[in-house]
């Protein structure tokens, strides 16, 4: 797809689209529950990849819980970012404006992710201190995405019906 031609002319294209549906993607009508499914599972497909990969790499190296979390929510805000960062660039956006896109779209999202989803893992017994080789370590990480999923996408709701959060990615796809 030619994304030269979809941004030159998007002030127009944006306003029509707008006026034609709010209730999709926010505005007075709010945000339908597919629109911030969509936009929370994006969200945790970056944050997983990162979590996971610092949860990898801080078990192997036989990290304390610390450092390992650390290192786990570090990664996952960087991936959660990337990937907005990836698709505004793609359709256009200079690299300072799609930092600050993926920086106010994506926060608040990302956070809340991080929060229960490392939040489920430390009241989990056991959890902290499972090996990568454990269905404890597994089970816990996903079971915590899982639960992060279903209390980010209220969240992503109220924001993208309001014109926030991931509300702001839509004026460039």
């Amino acid at each position: 797809m030619d994304h030269t031609a979809h941004h030159h002319s998007a002030p127009q294209q944006h306003t029509a689209h707008h006026g034609a549906d709010h209730a999709g993607h926010g505005g007075r009508g709010g945000a339908s529950w597919p629109t911030a499914a969509k936009a929370t599972l994006h969200c945790l497909t970056g944050c997983a990849i990162g979590e996971i990969l610092g949860m990898a790499i801080g078990t192997a190296l036989a990290w304390g819980n610390a450092p390992t979390m650390i290192l786990a929510i570090a990664l996952a805000f960087v991936f959660g970012y990337s990937f907005t960062l990836f698709a505004v660039r793609r359709a256009g956006l200079g690299f300072k404006a799609a930092v600050r896109v993926a920086l106010v779209a994506d926060t608040v999202s990302i956070a809340v992710m991080e929060l229960v989803d490392n939040g489920i893992i430390a009241l989990v017994p056991g959890a902290m201190d499972a090996q990568l080789d454990e269905g404890l370590f597994w089970g816990a990480l996903l079971g915590g995405f899982v639960i992060a999923f279903l209390v980010t996408t209220p969240v992503n709701k109220w924001m993208i019906g309001r014109g926030k959060g991931h509300a702001v990615v839509h004026a460039y796809h």
